[in-house]
């Protein structure tokens, strides 16, 4: 049978991973592309190898040539520089814009009519980065954040419960990173909010390791940032793109008017399909979670001005 094609910017930690993730579940075809010389080749060849195995079909190559990227479904970008302890998701600004504008040149060329997804950090500004620097309509340029994000959440309300992590659903949205605003009374256990089960004091030690769980990596590694939890949040968005599911993931999105809005790409619920972004159903927040998902979007619109990007 044939695959869907799925190229990956970036041969790195979270780039190599969500190849391999994308082979196992048998999503697509992927085309891993980096600037070093074998470093995508040598990856795409050991991936290879495991193929009898896992038993996965789809094939990868690697390659330092956008030409072979061309006609691909999806475009996945990881390229950048990850974080290092100490730095912040803003420090990466000046540096990732670089690299992003090389990239979706080079990548919406070869690749018009696909759906991008952006993973480089500071992640709101560079989707906005890609978005603008591509042409593309806003609906084929999203941000992986939001699935990490609440992933992040449901860890931290397991390991406070001990409830399974199949009985819990977690919610965060706004900003990838400090800005970053969890839903706890969208998080629930067994169906039951979060807010209910557990005192403000705990709930407030929750968000904030939700927040800071990037940063904890970060600290543990000493060298490098997460990579397996991003890879997954990557592939989630991916399986509802190339399946067309209209399967509903926290999404990094651009916002005209939803939750009183204008022109910032946030992590918000949003339906992922062959299209892109299929619709933005708007949460029933109430005003301090609508205060502090605005104030949020406050700080990504900040960051794009300085950039020069809007307006």
């Amino acid at each position: 049978m044939g695959y869907p094609k799925v190229t990956v910017v970036g041969a790195g930690q979270v780039g190599a991973t969500a190849a391999q993730l994308l082979l196992l579940h048998d999503v697509a075809d992927v085309v891993m592309i980096d600037v070093a010389e074998g470093l995508p080749q040598g990856k795409a060849l050991d991936l290879m190898h495991l193929r009898s195995i896992e038993r996965f079909e789809p094939t990868i190559v690697g390659t330092n040539d956008y030409a072979d990227t061309a006609g691909s479904d999806v475009v996945v970008i990881t390229a950048g520089l990850p974080r290092k302890p100490g730095m912040t998701r803003d420090d990466l600004l000046a540096a990732n814009s670089a690299i992003m504008r090389s990239v979706i040149a080079q990548a919406s060329q070869a690749s018009p009519d696909a759906v991008f997804v952006c993973v480089t950090n500071p992640l709101d500004i560079m989707t906005y980065l890609a978005w603008k620097e591509s042409g593309l309509p806003s609906q084929r340029v999203i941000g992986m954040g939001g699935v990490l994000d609440s992933a992040r959440f449901a860890y931290a309300i397991a390991s406070k419960t001990g409830a399974p992590i199949s009985e819990i659903e977690a919610l965060a949205m706004g900003a990838h990173g400090d800005a970053m605003v969890p839903m706890p009374r969208f998080s629930t256990v067994n169906g039951v909010p979060i807010t209910q089960l557990l005192d403000q004091s705990d709930v407030e030690a929750l968000v904030e390791r939700t927040i800071f769980g990037g940063a904890e990596v970060v600290a543990l590694l000493k060298t490098g940032s997460a990579f397996y939890a991003p890879a997954g949040s990557i592939v989630a968005m991916v399986r509802s793109i190339i399946g067309d599911t209209g399967d509903t993931h926290p999404s990094c999105v651009y916002l005209d008017g939803q939750y009183g809005i204008e022109d910032v790409y946030l992590s918000v619920p949003a339906r992922l399909g062959r299209g892109g972004v299929e619709d933005i159903p708007v949460m029933p927040l109430d005003d301090d979670e609508l205060d502090a998902l605005q104030a949020s979007a406050q700080t990504v619109a900040q960051a794009v001005d300085s950039l020069g990007l809007r307006g």
